[in-house]
């Protein structure tokens, strides 16, 4: 990571008001709102993508749920698309 990339992430979060400079040092902390919303995207990741992916790629499924059906729906209108634009191989 450059020097560059590193000044725009943070010039980033601070503009979202997730991180804040710590006076007269080159050091920042995380503010509240960025503690809620990093804690807020750590749940989500666990009790939704995880636990969604894990449903949607097991070999052996139970039974099948509205998300395995909505995957597969969303699938095929892609091949649909796909196949109309004429770039099915």
């Amino acid at each position: 990571m450059t020097s560059g990339q590193t000044t725009y992430d943070l010039r980033r979060l601070r503009a979202h008001a997730l991180i804040e400079r710590i006076p007269k040092t080159f050091r920042y902390q995380v503010t509240h709102t960025g503690l809620r919303q990093a804690l807020f995207l750590a749940r989500v990741h666990d009790r939704i993508l995880r636990t969604g992916l894990a449903e949607l790629t097991d070999p052996r499924p139970p039974t099948t749920t509205a998300l395995r059906q909505a995957a597969r729906a969303y699938e095929a209108a892609l091949d649909d698309l796909i196949h109309t634009a004429g770039l099915a191989a």
